[in-house]
């Protein structure tokens, strides 16, 4: 009797921290919609920037008009622009903020981005048959989501993307590949998982999917080109003049480049190398009997930790991972360990710990990967010792 009461308590308290975590952070969002304070300092500045440049039929990778953009809109004047640095068949995504105002733009935006969260955490539910568990809720909190929604960030229409392609594969798979055209607005978080999925199309002669791929890329890259038709050229000018060799990236790619070689550029792509290498073995282990949704869940966290480059709010896209581990789960503990983990960083993120200086984001995808590595390691052990027991979500409330 005594061992449940505690339970309780350490459960209440748990529930108590993330409750005024989330509180925290969701106050933070509303401030970014009903005030013009924030407008310029959200990441989503430069994609309203971009925008404009381009519905002006004017370069939008210019580092000046992006400036005095930005600055227009509230942005610091004592701090350089934010350049746009996805690749330009993503300004296509943008181009509509171009004929809105800023605050207009942001809401818009904003609106998008809750309802491709609210869609993908539909679509993972119901692949998985839980449409009704309350962990889904938990989705909604889960701390790279809620800073993609403060900072105005893409990731989620790129978890967009994802979700699509694995709903999409089997039954639509034309439709599965122009999916595809949202995951790559951010192309360095999917090298690993590229690689799988091209050996993947050739293996099952899926080549609908790259049909689907190649219809999207073309009908974006053909009216961007109608609006800039130097946009290439543009965009590899910024991308050298962005010297990614000497920028602090907080993550795991970038901590290994200034270990081993500060003044050099390997580094940052080794190991994303080695993950395209261990990609394709464990393809290859397991193409005999590969799910997308089984197998691509440890693919997509190893792409992430491995990427070249990525900021804390791109781990929004592991969404899909983390779900599928914890509707296999049934420990309480488990969900209690993610739940703290995000709500720790949700505290960290409202007390202004800086993404680019800090050294505590470099090593958050790291901590995904171990916690989902751990919880099937559970589940399996659990399914040995007794072969009758269903996988299931657990009615937990909290953070994810």
């Amino acid at each position: 009797m005594q061992r449940k009461h505690v339970r309780a308590i350490v459960e209440f308290l748990i529930v108590g921290i993330c409750t005024v975590a989330f509180a925290l952070n969701a106050a933070g969002i509303c401030a970014t919609l009903l005030t013009d304070t924030y407008a310029g300092d959200r990441d989503f500045v430069t994609y309203w920037s971009s925008g404009h440049q381009l519905a002006q039929h004017a370069n939008p990778y210019d580092r000046d008009a992006i400036f005095r953009l930005e600055h227009s809109a509230g942005s610091s004047v004592t701090l350089p622009p934010l350049i746009m640095r996805n690749p330009p068949s993503s300004l296509l995504l943008v181009l509509p903020l171009g004929f809105l105002g800023i605050r207009a733009a942001s809401l818009l935006w904003t609106v998008l981005m809750i309802a491709s969260l609210v869609l993908s955490v539909r679509m993972i539910a119901a692949m998985h048959g839980r449409s009704k568990s309350p962990l889904n809720y938990l989705a909604y909190t889960f701390a790279p989501v809620l800073s993609c929604l403060i900072a105005g960030q893409m990731a989620l229409f790129v978890l967009l993307g994802l979700v699509l392609f694995l709903r999409l594969h089997a039954t639509r798979p034309v439709l599965a590949g122009a999916a595809l055209w949202l995951c790559a607005l951010k192309p360095h978080l999917f090298l690993p998982f590229g690689v799988v999925l091209l050996a993947w199309v050739i293996v099952t002669r899926s080549y609908n999917v790259l049909l689907g791929a190649a219809l999207a890329f073309g009908a974006s890259a053909m009216a961007v080109a109608a609006m800039d038709p130097l946009v290439w050229s543009h965009y590899a000018q910024m991308m050298r003049a962005a010297n990614l060799d000497t920028v602090f990236i907080p993550c795991l790619s970038t901590m290994f480049r200034l270990a081993v070689s500060p003044g050099s550029l390997w580094p940052q792509y080794l190991l994303a190398v080695l993950g395209c290498l261990w990609a394709f073995a464990y393809f290859r282990k397991h193409r005999d009997e590969w799910d997308w949704i089984n197998h691509g869940s440890l693919l997509m966290l190893v792409s992430v930790v491995a990427a070249p480059y990525s900021w804390f709010m791109d781990q929004a896209i592991l969404l899909p991972a983390l779900l599928h581990a914890l509707y296999q789960n049934r420990s309480r503990n488990m969900v209690a360990v993610l739940a703290l983990l995000s709500a720790a960083i949700e505290i960290a993120n409202f007390r202004g710990v800086p993404l680019r200086s800090s050294l505590f984001y470099p090593w958050t995808a790291s901590a995904w990967l171990a916690w989902y590595l751990y919880a099937v390691h559970k589940s399996r052990l659990r399914d040995q010792s007794d072969p009758k027991s269903l996988d299931g979500g657990i009615a937990v409330p909290g953070n994810a």
